[in-house]
């Protein structure tokens, strides 16, 4: 696991994809949150928080996320190199661990240097320092589960085709679906109770770590999708050995 997680580490940035991926995201959350006018500009809320930083970078991820996993078993089975993967002596689960890990270890690199903004906005507020760390610590823990679960969804999907375009596209549905979708469906209540139909969506759970509380309900819910993932994806793999 830990010789393919290094691979695919050492494939992103012998490339400009790894590069080019953490230059995009940095970018657009910068322009976003500090340029455009708009909802999301942070000089123009008048408020020293990061708020419209959190509502942001779920978006973004919806998108940036597919971008890095869509080539991880899609550019294998074009190249024909996945049965060669395959009869190494390894388990399906540790391939797919060591392919999701890689992606994962990625995003997350891009994430890091976006504390800037936390020192950035600790320094703009009246008095300097009246920030509310754990809020934003809280919101911290909920991207990166927000982005294990992503990784998970954008590996499944690139497992269920050759084609990179294709697997983005798959990706960024079920991502989509799954952070907004069940939200969007609650609003309609011939689904039944409203409630559990909202739970059932990553939004509700992330807007609840990004008020600082770190509830299990929520951090089980975030492993629970991850971890179904990473074992459809595994069993997909196992049919195409076969």
């Amino acid at each position: 696991m830990f010789a393919i997680l290094k691979k695919e580490i050492n494939t992103f940035f012998a490339s400009p994809i790894g590069y080019l991926v953490i230059a995009v995201f940095l970018l657009l959350n910068g322009l976003f949150l500090w340029l455009f006018k708009g909802e999301f500009n942070i000089l123009d809320n008048g408020f020293a928080d990061l708020s419209s930083f959190f509502l942001l970078t779920p978006w973004i991820l919806i998108f940036l996320v597919p971008a890095v996993t869509m080539r991880s078993f899609a550019d294998e089975k074009k190249q024909g190199t996945l049965e060669l993967l395959l009869t190494k002596p390894i388990s399906h689960l540790n391939i797919v661990l060591g392919k999701y890990l890689g992606a994962l270890v990625l995003i997350v690199i891009a994430l890091i240097p976006t504390l800037l903004y936390v020192y950035t906005i600790s320094k703009l507020g009246n008095p300097e320092g009246n920030l509310d760390i754990g809020s934003v610590m809280g919101s911290y823990f909920g991207l990166l589960f927000l982005v294990a679960a992503y990784t998970a969804i954008g590996v499944f999907a690139s497992s269920l085709s050759d084609n990179q375009i294709v697997a983005f596209i798959i990706a960024v549905f079920i991502c989509f679906f799954f952070y907004f979708g069940f939200e969007g469906l609650s609003n309609y209540e011939i689904f039944g109770d409203v409630f559990y139909i909202e739970k059932l969506g990553m939004e509700s759970h992330f807007k609840s770590m990004s008020r600082g509380v770190l509830d299990t309900r929520d951090i089980i819910y975030f492993l629970s999708v991850t971890a179904l993932f990473i074992i459809v994806t595994t069993l997909n793999i196992k049919r195409t050995n076969q």
